[in-house]
């Protein structure tokens, strides 16, 4: 039996990186395959907000992103082994893979969404990532407990989100 104060090995470190940065590269890849069509088709046409940066911009931006989202939980994760075996940041956790589904469903919901339900798909994907902000402070807000690094690195994340929310809702207002 192993005490109380033991934390995981660097493999299971490694192990849970790795598998954190395969959740979000699976999120990428997934938003990446609802866009390719779209992006040329009617979003290609729809009125922008004057604020909207070019398409490239939207990759480079998320790979980052997505990089220290996936470090932000894995900090969390690792802190929480501080005194005990079982992981005391489950409940954190737990928000953290909220996140990263309400993440992985905005993509889909806006891009492929509109040829299915047109503009409804557009709210849809406004209720969203309002959702997503809402859970991404929480878990910043209660990521500083365990890690004052990954709460520091939601915060770009958290302003990506709320200029994208902008654009996301010029969308359905100037359509």
């Amino acid at each position: 039996m192993q005490p109380d104060t033991e934390r995981p090995s660097l493999a299971r470190k490694l192990a849970i990186a790795v598998l954190l940065l395969a959740a979000v590269a699976l999120i990428a890849i997934g938003g990446s395959a609802a866009t390719f069509s779209e992006v040329d088709g009617w979003y290609a046409g729809a009125q922008k907000a004057p604020w909207s940066p070019p398409n490239w911009v939207f990759g480079p931006v998320w790979s980052v992103l997505y990089l220290i989202i996936a470090l932000s939980g894995w900090l969390v994760w690792r802190a929480g082994f501080r005194a005990q075996r079982k992981n005391a940041a489950t409940g954190l956790l737990a928000l953290y893979a909220a996140q990263l589904v309400l993440n992985g469903l905005w993509t889909p919901v806006f891009f492929a969404g509109y040829p299915v339900a047109g503009p409804a798909a557009w709210w849809a994907a406004f209720v969203i990532i309002l959702t997503l902000i809402i859970t991404v402070i929480w878990f910043g807000l209660g990521a500083v407990a365990w890690s004052r690094i990954a709460a520091f690195l939601m915060v770009p994340y958290l302003a990506w989100l709320l200029f994208a929310a902008s654009l996301n809702l010029a969308i359905p207002l100037l359509n």
